[in-house]
């Protein structure tokens, strides 16, 4: 597989990195894309570095480079997954604004139609989100708030931070033992 994973500036950057440190054990490449914000709240909310954080990808791409290979649909991927994805970049990608390189990547998902999976992590969601999460689900993206479940019982923040993470997966058919799956009563 060649998966693109972008991190924006939403809080909640212990996705992507969980996403990325999973990924690369599963040996899968990827391609990440870190917005400035994205960088930032690294900082911010982990004892992680951005460098562990770019080292974790196959191939890392600044996210003012638009002529990166992931900005065409010629360059073969298997998907996108924005992890967290703020609003402002989705409702870029909604908008068709294309104003990043995360962006562009994702518009190029959504016209190659390849899989495009967004963590948005907001709330509460105003009208203008929820028309923008809209919009982009009747294009065929796939909406996955950070929410996670609890009929697990988790333990940790590790365990509802891989309880999101393995839903990811899961929309990429990408196999692996981040929770308990629900087997009913």
């Amino acid at each position: 597989m060649n998966l693109i994973v972008a991190i924006t500036g939403s809080s909640g950057v212990i996705y992507g990195i969980k996403m990325l440190e999973c990924l690369k054990d599963l040996k899968i490449k990827t391609h990440l894309v870190l917005s400035e914000w994205g960088q930032k709240n690294i900082e911010l909310e982990t004892e992680k570095s951005v460098e562990y954080v770019k080292g974790l990808a196959t191939a890392c791409y600044d996210s003012k480079n638009m002529a990166a290979p992931i900005s065409s649909g010629s360059f073969k991927t298997d998907g996108m997954s924005i992890i967290p994805c703020s609003m402002k970049t989705l409702s870029s990608i909604a908008n068709g604004y294309d104003d990043s390189l995360i962006s562009r990547a994702a518009s190029v998902c959504i016209k190659e139609s390849r899989k495009l999976v967004l963590v948005p992590r907001e709330t509460p969601l105003s009208k203008i989100h929820i028309e923008n999460m809209r919009t982009l689900a009747n294009a065929g993206v796939i909406i996955l708030p950070a929410t996670p479940g609890f009929y697990q019982n988790p333990k940790t923040i590790d365990d509802m931070v891989s309880h999101i993470v393995g839903k990811v997966l899961d929309q990429f058919s990408i196999s692996h033992n981040l929770f308990h799956r629900w087997s009913g009563k």
